[in-house]
């Protein structure tokens, strides 16, 4: 395959993963904060459906089309900004990973309380603690990984 076809969909991918992290997280905390149980439930959903139609092909892409760049551009892989990367590449999907599990759960759970007219439950606003504090480690890892 083409260098810069792969080149590109490297960076469009980095793109959708980056972008559709940072505006699903800014949605859904700054409509948790406003304890609007209707709004939470449809932004729950659609942050759900994001991670699935953008970041976890996005997620798929990017290892596979950065080994093929670096074998291509010749970039050995104990080259130190390559050892970084892909370190903060795990931590920010070992973070992802629960935070997945979190928003579906958070996602149910605001449906239901929605669907009955009640409040959210406690569990909810764990979980939602929970799922910034997974947040802020993938989203810095990210941030690093573009500066490199």
């Amino acid at each position: 395959m083409d260098y810069v076809v792969v080149k590109w969909l490297h960076i469009l991918s980095a793109t959708f993963m980056f972008g559709t992290g940072l505006g699903s997280a800014f949605y859904l905390f700054f409509t948790n904060r406003s304890r609007n149980v209707h709004a939470i439930a449809v932004v729950a959903r659609q942050v759900v459906w994001a991670d699935w139609l953008f970041t976890a092909p996005a997620v798929a892409i990017q290892p596979a089309t950065g080994a093929y760049l670096l074998y291509r551009a010749g970039i050995p892989w104990d080259t130190p900004w390559v050892v970084w990367t892909l370190a903060l590449y795990v931590l920010a999907g070992a973070c992802w990973l629960p935070v997945v599990w979190l928003q579906m759960r958070m996602r149910d759970m605001a449906r239901a309380a929605a669907a009955a007219e009640t409040a959210l439950p406690a569990q909810y606003w764990r979980y939602a603690r929970l799922w910034v504090a997974l947040g802020v480690p993938a989203f810095t890892s990210m941030v690093v990984i573009y500066y490199l």
